[in-house]
């Protein structure tokens, strides 16, 4: 579904349908207890607001109706999020309110039309409004839509999104949109003598049987070696307490940075969750690879295998979209 859709001519008869992203705090605001406060936002605007299933860190809602309805809706949940501020302050010593935050999802064709020729649409929007609106370089994960961000009072909000949305009524989007669909939210998995577990600090907590199965499949699948047979306790840690051993992977030099990841910290999260201490090699002049050095119990160096084979499957997952990948 594009994020403006013109169906009707002619000033406020236009009926738009406009996508917001939000994280699963801000959508449990929006929704209230028992769908209460949706509810509520629905009958009062006279929009629909329709909110993306799935267990995802973040959700799309998407809100749909007359001009009008659609601006009444807007106001009603920056007014909502201002609300949920006030009350968190309450318990908190910062003295300066921290502005509304609104993300808007937009099709990246039509993002040139909003930031104007040398950035002069925008900024007269931040000064007319007193919003401050952001729209980012990078198109969203396997799509073709981009995140404008709107900050500030839901007054300026407001004021800002009914200019956008001129903006947007004015440029249709070029070509067809690959709607933003966020991925849900994935638990770290590890396979150990035929049960699935999931991580959950420092602890490993069995798995339904039906992601055992799919689990295993993809185990048979990796070049490294399966994990070995040492089955944690439950509840227990992941250190099976076997004596050390050392085990040493090749790595090609093009791909090291995908399982160092930025400053460190992909390295450094597969050393903590693993339990094995883990010693990359300096680069050899004239080699194009690098050596890993595992050193643990043998279950120790199972998981750490696992997770950096795993760490590959997700960067070569993300090859679509190269703006997502981090290196080092």
């Amino acid at each position: 579904m594009e994020p403006i859709k013109v169906q009707s001519e002619g000033g406020l008869n236009v009926t738009l349908t406009i996508r917001l992203l939000m994280h699963g705090k801000e959508v449990g605001s929006i929704i209230g207890k028992k769908g209460e406060t949706v509810k509520k936002m629905r009958e009062e605007s006279g929009a629909r607001i329709n909110i993306s299933e799935g267990n995802c860190p973040e959700r799309i809602v998407t809100i749909t109706g007359p001009t009008d309805a659609i601006f009444k809706a807007f106001a009603m949940i920056a007014y909502k999020f201002e609300e949920d501020i006030i009350n968190s302050m309450s318990n908190s010593p910062a003295t300066s309110k921290p502005p509304v935050t609104l993300r808007l999802v937009v099709p990246a064709s039509q993002c040139g039309s909003l930031i104007g020729k040398g950035g002069s649409k925008i900024k007269e929007m931040r000064e007319s409004t007193g919003a401050q609106v952001q729209v980012a370089g990078d198109m969203l994960p396997n799509s073709t839509e981009r995140a404008v961000t709107i900050s500030g009072a839901p007054e300026a909000i407001i004021q800002c999104v009914k200019q956008i949305c001129v903006v947007m009524l004015e440029s249709p989007p070029k070509g067809a949109t690959i709607p933003y669909r966020p991925k849900p939210a994935s638990t770290p998995v590890i396979f150990s003598g035929g049960q699935a577990y999931t991580i959950q600090g420092q602890y490993a907590i069995p798995h339904p049987d039906q992601l055992s199965k799919l689990h295993q499949l993809a185990m048979q699948q990796t070049p490294f070696t399966p994990l070995g047979q040492t089955t944690p306790a439950f509840p227990g840690t992941l250190d099976a307490g076997n004596q050390a051993s050392t085990h040493e992977l090749t790595i090609p030099n093009d791909l090291i940075g995908c399982i160092i990841g930025r400053q460190g910290t992909k390295i450094n999260e597969i050393r903590q969750m693993s339990g094995a201490q883990i010693k990359i090699a300096n680069a050899m002049e004239g080699s194009s690879e690098r050596q890993i050095t595992i050193t643990g119990t043998p279950a120790n160096i199972s998981l750490a295998q696992y997770l950096i084979n795993a760490r590959f499957r997700d960067v070569a997952a993300m090859w679509n979209d190269p703006s997502s990948m981090t290196t080092s």
